[in-house]
């Protein structure tokens, strides 16, 4: 019997046979992700109204590193530690994003096109130093410091995309709500039905649901005379905290299984 949360492991040339350090993309995994972007938009907000703006983001930058080196230190996917790692991602990638707009002036739209030029050059990089985007064959420190790179880049990216629609355009938390939920399905049916790659798909969807989890966490913590339901940063941030926790805690032992070098090519 394997242990609990036992890696799998790659036979891949450039590795040998070693544990992967992320999870695989399960339905768990994309509830966890959607309530990491929720939580890290929800903590965001209240950790600036309750803190100096300066003093609020290089507290969550001291968070985000000392999470992303804990996470770097196990060599294996480890539940807590990572999702440890994506929270902590999430609430500095919502701050970059911010400042970008609040401290250097930067338009929504310039700030989006700006994080996403910046993503395509992880991935360029990643994709010729590594030949592979695969979240299936992240099995050395090189790799998945490329990984982190690309998290934090859509995070960023994802969080513009989210205030641009919610703000910049005048839509508001709700309809941003309904919008990302429907374009979220875009690479999930590509997926299935137009033979989207699945690395494509990944990244596609990875990037979504930034926006949506933000939009969420936006409206429930907005006041009312701002489009949204009024619960305050606080509590919303407590909530997705909760939700995040009891995931991760019930999330189930993997067994140990072999994968082959074509993950290397996104299958």
């Amino acid at each position: 019997m394997a242990s609990r949360f036992a890696p799998a492991r790659v036979s891949d040339p450039s590795v040998g046979s070693a544990p992967v350090r992320v999870p695989d993309p399960s339905r768990r995994f994309w509830l966890t992700k959607a309530a990491s972007t929720a939580l890290g938009e929800a903590v965001s907000d209240f950790s600036i109204h309750v803190l100096p703006p300066v003093v609020a983001v290089l507290l969550g930058f001291g968070a985000f590193v000392a999470a992303l080196v804990f996470q770097l230190t196990r060599r294996r996917y480890v539940p807590g530690v990572y999702w440890l790692a994506v929270a902590m991602v999430g609430v500095f990638g919502t701050m970059a994003a911010d400042v970008a707009h609040v401290a250097l002036g930067l338009p929504y739209a310039v700030s989006a096109t700006a994080y996403g030029v910046a993503l395509a050059a992880v991935f360029l990089a990643w994709w010729r130093v590594e030949g592979t985007l695969s979240v299936h064959a992240i099995t050395s420190t090189r790799r998945e410091l490329f990984y982190w790179a690309a998290v934090v880049g859509t995070f960023a990216l994802g969080t513009a995309l989210g205030d641009l629609v919610a703000v910049g355009l005048g839509l508001g938390y709700v309809a941003s709500v309904v919008l990302f939920a429907v374009l979220i399905a875009i690479p999930a049916l590509g997926y299935r039905f137009l033979r989207f790659g699945p690395v494509f798909a990944f990244w596609f969807a990875y990037v979504l649901t930034r926006p949506l989890g933000a939009s969420v966490a936006d409206w429930l913590g907005k006041p009312a005379a701002e489009g949204g339901v009024g619960l305050g940063a606080g509590w919303v941030a407590a909530g997705f905290a909760l939700l995040m926790i009891a995931l991760v805690v019930t999330e189930r032992p993997v067994r140990t299984r072999k994968r082959t070098h074509t993950l290397a090519r996104g299958r």
